[in-house]
């Protein structure tokens, strides 16, 4: 049986997380009492209010993540919207790894990486563009989220594989598990990534400046004011003449100062 949650309640969610996480749920009301009712009543609450109460006044980060994974998608496989790998192999690795032929050093970010399909892909598009030269680069991918289920699953790299898989990258970047249709990343791709826990409301305080920001399908949660901020972070903590690349249905707002280069991708000047 649904709990209800009174308006007071709803509030004090929604402020909480929005201003903890950027994630917006003030239009969410009846999400979030069909998802977390059954969830809660099982942890033995009674009523919205007690798990608020304790939510906020413990900061739990199981609970946190609880109602953050309960009231998002970690949908994500691998070479999603795919057109954007296209461009990456084609137009963006050839331009940085020219940049850095000296220092033979890339600093990508797949920022919001979820189950870590996203950064494997980045990886595996690098390994075959590098190709023997790719053991004298340092071209690790950063990965992260804030959803520590997300990063347990993307370190372990066990996945089933979509049938638009290249056959080629099935061969050389994944052994076979005992499981039908299961099949674990290698260990020379998953060297190449770099799995952190970070809240893209923090500040960003790398140590290098970026060539390439992944950030796809995350944004589609923030408002308006919320997203502009964060990608101003992305912009400071890019090198110039880098990109960022968004989902397909997520926009920018022009007056950032990057170029629009193509649907959802973006260049630093």
């Amino acid at each position: 049986m649904e709990m209800t949650i009174t308006d007071a309640d709803f509030l004090r969610l929604v402020q909480f997380i929005q201003k903890s996480y950027g994630i917006d749920l003030s239009k969410k009301r009846q999400l979030i009492v069909g998802r977390l009712s059954y969830t809660l009543q099982t942890m033995g609450y009674t009523s919205f209010t007690a798990f608020i109460d304790h939510l906020l006044s413990t900061r739990n980060a199981n609970d946190i993540e609880l109602v953050i994974n309960k009231l998002t998608t970690n949908y994500t496989f691998f070479m999603r919207e795919e057109a954007h790998f296209n461009f990456f192999k084609r137009t963006i690795l050839p331009e940085i790894v020219q940049k850095h032929k000296k220092d033979r050093s890339l600093s990508i970010w797949s920022a919001g990486c979820s189950s870590g399909e996203e950064p494997y892909t980045i990886a595996m598009c690098i390994r075959d563009y590098l190709g023997p030269q790719a053991a004298t680069w340092d071209a690790r991918v950063l990965a992260t989220d804030i959803s520590q289920r997300a990063l347990t699953l993307a370190k372990e790299g066990v996945y089933e594989l979509p049938e638009t898989m290249p056959p080629e990258w099935k061969r050389r970047y994944f052994q076979a598990e005992k499981e039908p249709n299961r099949f674990r990343v290698t260990q020379e791709i998953k060297d190449q990534v770099q799995f952190r826990t970070f809240n893209l409301m923090d500040p960003i305080r790398f140590m290098t400046k970026f060539d390439v920001i992944f950030c796809r399908n995350v944004m589609i949660y923030f408002d308006q004011p919320t997203k502009d901020a964060l990608v101003r972070r992305f912009y400071d903590a890019s090198s110039p003449g880098a990109y960022l690349l968004i989902g397909h249905s997520e926009t920018l707002n022009r007056d950032i100062g990057y170029q629009f280069l193509a649907p959802a991708t973006f260049k630093k000047p």
